[in-house]
């Protein structure tokens, strides 16, 4: 017998009254975005992308990583792969091991205190060397270490002249530390590990997206981006020199392989081509930094429940519809109180009348919404998530569509592509329309463009950007590596090549 399917919430408008029908008719026309309208936001992006690999930019920054292979599986040797999120710093030892894209890994996580994020640059780097200290004194008690790769996620919008190197453009995740954005981090963070006599040489500076990329790569081959979906947006992807202007001067070989880290949240910031709704725009106003990550503010988990709230509010002060009536909406009214992972609980409700959403609703807004208002509140999840799917699959077939690629994988990460009820169907979907697949294409498993769960981008990934930096070098491929002497003298220029 084929397994039973779970119980789907059909839902009803019978019973939702006109002012409110009216009011959710109105919504759907603001938040659905038709096949049409998903190709015209894809072919303006594309030009977009390819205007930010030019000398004069464009408002998508397409930073070029120095990371310039992708790895064949037969990598080996240890590495130290460092993570330096919002909350935590995770420290991993990965050993790629002989056989083809197998590893082992170890490792711990410290947490980031809130302090640290507003205080001096000298507190943070020395914190984190301090965390490198205690893992190598855990794992590595009275052994005699060569000095060890290290690959550090840093995922913060920054600019590498070379792989080891990355000029801070801003700080994000709460971070707020003076006289760090503009400089480059390596110096300082070096100093730290050398003030603790460290066998540790940082090998290469290595963005969370490229990192989810080259991992995703190593166990699939057929890999060709790498995509975040979380808290933020931003994809990798793998380009010819020869088709990067801003590089031109350097007079590399034009069919080498350079990893771009497209920073993609920045794309319309100019407002020509995306859909934006009048909450969009109130998001933007808002925000620490208004006319910037157009994007982003739209598909984001970090957006997302904002969007919600603020149109909630606008329901209960519009004249022409009754939501809420008579209740206290204080709490409705506090900015970013509502995250993604109310939208998902409410579209995950499996109940007809919609209990769960009620109770999340009563729990957390301290309002008791009617039936009719329920059917509303889900309506209006789901447009949004839906939306946030649908534009997120334009970033990837702008990618496809520039690159010529008929078919390919995609490495997703983050908090809204694993988490987020539906998106990936949704994403697929609004992919098929994009790409124009043929009649039953477009539904997850087996498309031609196909966005699966991607392998630890800042650990795994890291480690293995390390290990073709140092395969690299010592093949005499140098570009972008700033001290290649260095690494060819320390023992560890044998780690990453096949004996």
């Amino acid at each position: 017998m084929a397994p039973r399917k779970p119980p789907s919430r059909k839902g009803s408008m019978a019973d939702v009254p006109k002012d409110l029908l009216d009011q959710i008719n109105r919504l759907e026309d603001l938040f659905i975005v038709p096949a049409e309208k998903l190709k015209e936001i894809t072919n303006h992006f594309v030009k977009e992308l390819e205007k930010g690999l030019t000398v004069e930019g464009g408002s998508i920054p397409m930073n070029v990583t120095w990371c310039m292979a992708f790895p064949d599986g037969y990598e080996t040797g240890t590495y130290l792969a460092l993570d330096m999120g919002g909350t935590n710093l995770r420290v991993c030892e990965i050993t790629l091991l002989e056989e083809k894209g197998e590893f082992d890994i170890i490792q711990s996580k410290y947490r980031m205190p809130e302090e640290l994020k507003t205080g001096t640059a000298d507190e943070l780097w020395n914190y984190v060397a301090d965390c490198l200290q205690q893992f190598i004194e855990y794992h590595h008690e009275g052994e005699e270490l060569g000095q060890m790769p290290l690959g550090f996620t840093f995922s913060y919008p920054a600019t590498q002249e070379y792989i080891d190197h990355g000029i801070l453009q801003r700080w994000t995740k709460g971070f707020d530390i003076d006289g760090v954005e503009g400089k480059d981090v390596v110096p300082p963070f070096e100093a730290a590990l050398a003030e603790r006599k460290l066998p540790i040489k940082l090998t290469a500076l290595v963005n969370d997206t490229t990192g989810t990329m080259i991992a995703s790569a190593y166990t699939d081959t057929e890999m060709k981006i790498g995509c975040i979906f979380g808290t933020g947006c931003n994809a990798a992807y793998m380009e010819d020199c020869g088709s990067i202007p801003k590089l031109a001067h350097m007079n590399l070989d034009p069919s080498l392989p350079m990893a771009i880290n497209c920073e993609y949240g920045a794309f319309d910031n100019e407002h020509v081509v995306l859909p934006r709704t009048p909450y969009d725009i109130i998001i933007d106003k808002e925000s620490p930094r208004p006319g910037q990550q157009a994007f982003e503010k739209m598909i984001a988990g970090l957006y997302l429940g904002e969007i919600f709230r603020l149109v909630l509010l606008d329901l209960h002060q519009n004249p022409d519809c009754k939501i809420f009536e008579g209740q206290d909406v204080s709490k409705l009214k506090k900015a970013y109180s509502l995250d993604a992972g109310f939208l998902s609980a409410i579209e995950e409700d499996p109940f007809e009348n919609l209990s769960e959403t009620l109770d999340l609703i009563t729990h957390k807004l301290s309002l008791t919404p009617s039936k009719p208002e329920l059917e509303l509140i889900r309506r209006l999840a789901e447009l949004i998530g839906t939306r946030a799917a649908r534009l997120s699959a334009c970033g990837v077939a702008a990618i496809c569509k520039k690159k010529n690629w008929a078919t390919c994988h995609v490495g997703a990460d983050g908090s809204v592509f694993n988490k987020y009820p539906h998106f990936k169907i949704r994403g697929a979907q609004a992919l098929k329309e994009i790409l124009d697949w043929p009649a039953g294409k477009g539904k997850g498993r087996g498309d031609p463009v196909e966005i699966l769960p991607a392998e630890d981008g800042s650990g795994v990934g890291a480690a293995l950007i390390a290990a073709l930096t140092l395969k690299r070098a010592v093949a005499g491929q140098t570009a972008g590596i700033k001290d290649p002497e260095a690494l060819l003298k320390s023992p560890m220029a044998k780690f990453g090549v096949k004996e």
